[in-house]
C-alpha cells in the first residue's frame, strides 16, 4: 500500500540529496499520537519507508515532483495523508514545496505465473556483520559491520537482504505463514547491480555518517501465493536496513500481463 503525493516547487532550488532525515521527520510527526509513535525509539524495522521527491534534479519555482510513502499499515498511510493534506507546505531539507494533492495507491507484483521488474528507487543498505566475514571471505581490520560493496559477491546482499525481510515478515505477517527464508527459492530470479555510491548521512540529529549504497534492478516471476506475500512485503517495507530513513524503497517498473502476455510499463 501506498501513498502518492503531487507536489510543486515553492521557489527556485537545488537538489538535496541528503533529504533523508528531514523527510523522516515530517513522517514521525505525522504520527505523532498514533499507536505508531511507540515504536519510534524501538531498535527494529518500523513498518514504512518512502521514496526521493523524484525526478531528482534541480528545481525552478512551480516545478512538479512525486512523493511516495509505503507501509503495509494502512492506519499508518492514512495518518500520512491526513498530515499532508492538512498542512500543504512541505519543508524537505533546503527544497520547499506546495502538496497539489494526496491520493492512495495499491501496488501488487500480480498473480503467480506473473512476471516483472522491480527496481530500486533509492539506495539500498546493507551491512555484513562481522560474524559472518569468515563465511563470505571477507578479509578486513576492523570488527564493525562492513558495508556491502560488489567486491564482496552478490551472495552476502541477497542472504542479508532475506535475513532482514524475513524480521519484517515477523513483524508483519500472520506468525502461520513462511517467511522468506523457508522457501528453498531465491526471492528474486536476477539481480543486476545498477551502481554503488557514497553518501552522507544525518542518523539522527547531530550525528552524520558516510554509507555505501547500491542501486539494483531485480527480475521476479511469482511462484505462489507465499512468494506474492513475500515480494509486495519488500514493495511495502523497502529492502535492507534503515528504511525509515528512505533507503531501500522499490518500485515495480515492468510487470506482464499473465491474461495477455504483453509486458506493460508501471509509472510507481
Amino acid at each position: 500500500m501506498r501513498v502518492i503525493a503531487h507536489l510543486r516547487a515553492r521557489a527556485d532550488t537545488a537538489y538535496d540529496n541528503t533529504y533523508h532525515h528531514k523527510l523522516r521527520g515530517r513522517i514521525w510527526n505525522a504520527l505523532d499520537g498514533t499507536e505508531y509513535d511507540e515504536i519510534h525509539d524501538k531498535d527494529r524495522p518500523k513498518g514504512f519507508t518512502y521514496s526521493n521527491p523524484f525526478p531528482p534534479r534541480d528545481m525552478r519555482e512551480g516545478d512538479e515532483r512525486t512523493l511516495l510513502v509505503a507501509s503495509p499499515h494502512e492506519e499508518l498511510l492514512a495518518n500520512v495523508a491526513a498530515d499532508l493534506k492538512d498542512n500543504r507546505e512541505l519543508n524537505i531539507g533546503e527544497m520547499p514545496f506546495h502538496v497539489d494533492s494526496v491520493n492512495g495507491l495499491a501496488t501488487d507484483v500480480g498473480e503467480p505465473g506473473t512476471s516483472g521488474t522491480i527496481e530500486t528507487g533509492t539506495g539500498v543498505l546493507v551491512r555484513i556483520p562481522p560474524w559472518r566475514f569468515e563465511e563470505y571471505g571477507i578479509d578486513t581490520d576492523h570488527d564493525e559491520a562492513e558495508f556491502w560493496r560488489p567486491q564482496h559477491t552478490v551472495e552476502p546482499f541477497r542472504n542479508q537482504v532475506e535475513n532482514n525481510l524475513d524480521k519484517k515478515h515477523d513483524l508483519f505477517c500472520p506468525d502461520y505463514l513462511p517467511g522468506p527464508s523457508e522457501t528453498s527459492d531465491d526471492l528474486f530470479d536476477g539481480a543486476d547491480l545498477i551502481k554503488t555510491f557514497s553518501i552522507p548521512v544525518t542518523v539522527t540529529q547531530g550525528q552524520r555518517e558516510t554509507w555505501v549504497l547500491s542501486k539494483w534492478r531485480f527480475d521476479y516471476t511469482v511462484r505462489d501465493d507465499h512468494h506474492r506475500r513475500h515480494l509486495n512485503l519488500a514493495l511495502d517495507t523497502g529492502i535492507g536496513e534503515r528504511n525509515s530513513l528512505g533507503f531501500g524503497f522499490v518500485n515495480i517498473t515492468e510487470k506482464e500481463n499473465q491474461r495477455s502476455g504483453q509486458r506493460e510499463r508501471v509509472d510507481a
